[in-house]
């Protein structure tokens, strides 16, 4: 008996460590890291694939009637005044008809600014066989802003220098327009972290990939640059396959083993992705109630040209928008985002990214 207590307490105390520490999830939510941690991923993964199978909601049923609110405001079209031409995406295409008051327009949500909208949103019905889902999207000008890529608490779960604020830094609260929420642990995709020019977690190609150049572009790539990154990299977060690219669906959506130790690719949950437009803007999308093919075709529909999936289950999305600084005003991109829209404005768990004016 007493050698079955002494094996059992390193576990207790790893287990206690974990749930004590310093952490922004709940007590449920860091018991589940922790299960997953230490060998149960695969138990985790069963048990949640059977739950959303068995809750998984029936095709059909009454239309909607209204969008859930956004952020925001319609946005005015005054990029066509501006004396130096200035683009702005096209309205969504409704996929559904008739089309709902709303539905694919886009909404500025940074209102006290001059120029053109930083951010936009909208929503939309993204499947006529379920007229209940609505996806929201968000495109950010990368003209106008610069995204930088913040470590959380816990992950990346591994060794670093300086691990930074771990939230929004008070100093740039002035400038900021968007936050929102990075990929999959890093143990469970098996990508690479960069962050500041230090490759901390082995890059791997082929894997979608979200970085930042010296020169101050973003892009979503097929990463093919090798286990370190070269010189002209400021930060790169991998996550899986690209979800789009070339403008056109991973022929590879219902693979499971090409996604990795994650709930499997059929599963309807919440899941979020970004990616870029033809000009070069980022482009995030979320929705519940999605497969990765189903979020593929959310990406692809809303102009993204290339896409990867980020985060999923209904704890970690999160799109907060603001509608002026000092971080005033912070909204969530739709009201199913359960977390609280000032995440990342106290430290995270997890990296998260981060939208200021230029």
């Amino acid at each position: 008996m007493m050698a079955a207590a002494l094996a059992m307490l390193p576990v207790l105390v790893s287990f206690a460590g974990t749930v004590v520490g310093r952490s922004d999830s709940t007590f449920s939510i860091r018991s589940l890291e922790w299960v997953t941690s230490n060998g149960g991923r695969g138990l985790v993964n069963r048990i949640e694939t059977i739950y959303y199978t068995l809750t998984a909601p029936s095709k059909g049923g009454p239309a909607l009637k209204r969008l859930p609110n956004q952020p925001g405001a319609v946005a005015s079209g005054h990029a066509g005044h501006l004396k130096v031409p200035h683009y702005e995406p096209p309205r969504i295409r409704p996929l559904i008809h008739p089309a709902l008051a709303g539905e694919g327009v886009w909404r500025a949500t940074f209102l006290h600014h001059p120029g053109p909208p930083p951010v936009l949103v909208t929503s939309f019905r993204s499947d006529p066989a379920y007229p209940q889902f609505v996806a929201g999207v968000a495109w950010i000008d990368h003209t106008q802003t610069s995204t930088w890529l913040y470590p959380g608490i816990q992950e990346p779960g591994v060794p670093m220098t300086d691990r930074g604020p771990e939230e929004v830094p008070i100093r740039m609260r002035g400038r900021l327009v968007a936050t929102f929420n990075s990929a999959f642990k890093l143990q469970d995709s098996g990508g690479g972290f960069v962050d500041g020019g230090h490759t901390y977690a082995t890059m791997k190609d082929g894997m979608a990939t979200i970085v930042r150049y010296t020169d101050g572009r973003m892009n979503v790539i097929d990463w093919s640059g090798g286990p370190d990154a070269p010189s002209n990299v400021v930060y790169a977060r991998q996550n899986l396959p690209l979800i789009v690219n070339h403008g056109r669906l991973n022929p590879n959506l219902s693979d499971g083993p090409e996604w990795g130790a994650t709930l499997g690719n059929a599963v309807q949950v919440w899941r979020s992705a970004v990616g870029v437009d033809k000009h070069g803007n980022l482009m995030y999308g979320a929705a519940d109630y999605q497969t990765v093919g189903s979020l593929a075709r959310i990406m692809q529909h809303a102009g993204a040209v290339r896409a990867m999936e980020l985060d999923i289950n209904a704890y970690w999305p999160s799109f907060i928008t603001y509608k002026q600084g000092g971080a005033v005003g912070a909204r969530n991109l739709l009201p199913g985002m359960i977390r609280s829209p000032l995440r990342y404005l106290t430290p995270d768990d997890r990296d998260f990214f981060a939208v200021y004016l230029k």
